[in-house]
């Protein structure tokens, strides 16, 4: 099985188990709040100024950043959204674990 076919599993199991923020202001929001995400994935293709935005606030509240390679379409069919999604945050650990799993074996 292809990487980015396992990372969009994991993601699609994080949906289903609504562990999920969709969205680049709540995703924003959710950094700001009393339970940061565990980790923020982004989509390619997103506006200098969404991107910019975004790796800002990780920085800021000290949130894993991971840019993905596929397209905010693609994102938000493996998540069951309509429209395009820029962003999500995971909120639970042990999913967090599975999709950083994933994403280092895509690194090695």
């Amino acid at each position: 099985m292809e990487i980015n076919e396992k990372l969009l599993r994991a993601l699609g199991l994080c949906a289903k188990a609504r562990r999920l923020i969709c969205g680049t202001p709540q995703v924003c929001e959710a950094l700001r709040g009393r339970q940061k995400p565990y980790l923020v994935l982004e989509a390619a293709g997103n506006s200098e100024n969404t991107s910019k935005r975004i790796a800002d606030k990780c920085t800021y509240y000290g949130v894993r950043l991971i840019r993905l390679t596929v397209d905010g379409d693609t994102l938000s069919q493996t998540i069951g959204k309509s429209g395009r999604v820029a962003a999500v945050a995971i909120t639970d650990e042990n999913l967090c674990k599975l999709l950083l799993g994933t994403c280092d074996e895509k690194h090695s």
